[in-house]
């Protein structure tokens, strides 16, 4: 896998050029800001174009947004990279934006994640290949501040459970061996799920994710 790292924290960025190196991946390059970033990508010939990229939410002059609108413009001219974004915190807005502009190929993981090598691994490998990778507790903190809005209320304890899974970006059958239930089950509470939020129609893995999380964001 080829990656492009941006983020101001040096310490962080060499960390992670370690890592992936360590794991068998290339970075092709390593920056301190959005405007690196798309620079890199601008001067990249088709073959040299990155699978991934991994960016900070907040970056310099402001350290604001400027690493989220960096992974919008991303999406919006290259969408077949990857986009992995890192956030210090959960923040719903940055969070809500991304999930509803496209969860195909993006992901938003918390920093303290970045040190669950397994997790950070697997997220990036995901959004490399035209998957959605969402931070537990992101998807938790969003569940949680939407719930007192129903239909979310009406939803069971179980599917509660499965809707956080799919919202994380796991498959049905990934949600079945992590919940410890069919994969029919699993089928099921979906069904349940889209039936109670008047989401029914949606198809397709990463659009069913992307309803949800449109409805989480109003």
């Amino acid at each position: 896998m080829r990656v492009v790292l941006a983020d101001d924290s040096i310490l962080l960025r060499e960390g992670l050029v370690r890592l992936l190196a360590e794991e068998g991946h290339e970075v092709a390059a390593s920056v301190g800001d959005a405007d690196q970033l798309i620079a890199v990508l601008e001067q990249a010939g088709e073959e040299e174009k990155p699978d991934a990229v991994v960016v900070d939410v907040r970056m310099p002059p402001t350290h604001t947004d400027e690493g989220l609108r960096a992974a919008l413009q991303i999406r919006e001219r290259w969408p077949d990279i990857g986009v992995l974004v890192l956030s210090q915190y959960v923040e719903r807005r940055y969070a809500t934006e991304l999930l509803t502009d496209d969860s195909e190929g993006v992901g938003y993981l918390l920093k303290d994640r970045v040190v669950q090598v397994d997790e950070f691994l697997d997220a990036l490998e995901r959004v490399s290949t035209g998957k959605a990778a969402f931070d537990p507790e992101v998807v938790r903190q969003l569940l949680m501040r939407s719930r007192r809005t129903d239909p979310l209320g009406t939803l069971t304890g179980r599917e509660q459970e499965v809707l956080r899974e799919m919202a994380q970006g796991h498959t049905n059958a990934a949600i079945a061996v992590r919940l410890h239930i069919s994969q029919s089950a699993v089928e099921k509470h979906i069904n349940a799920i889209f039936d109670k939020l008047g989401l029914t129609g949606t198809s397709g893995y990463s659009r069913r994710v992307l309803a949800v999380l449109r409805y989480l964001g109003t």
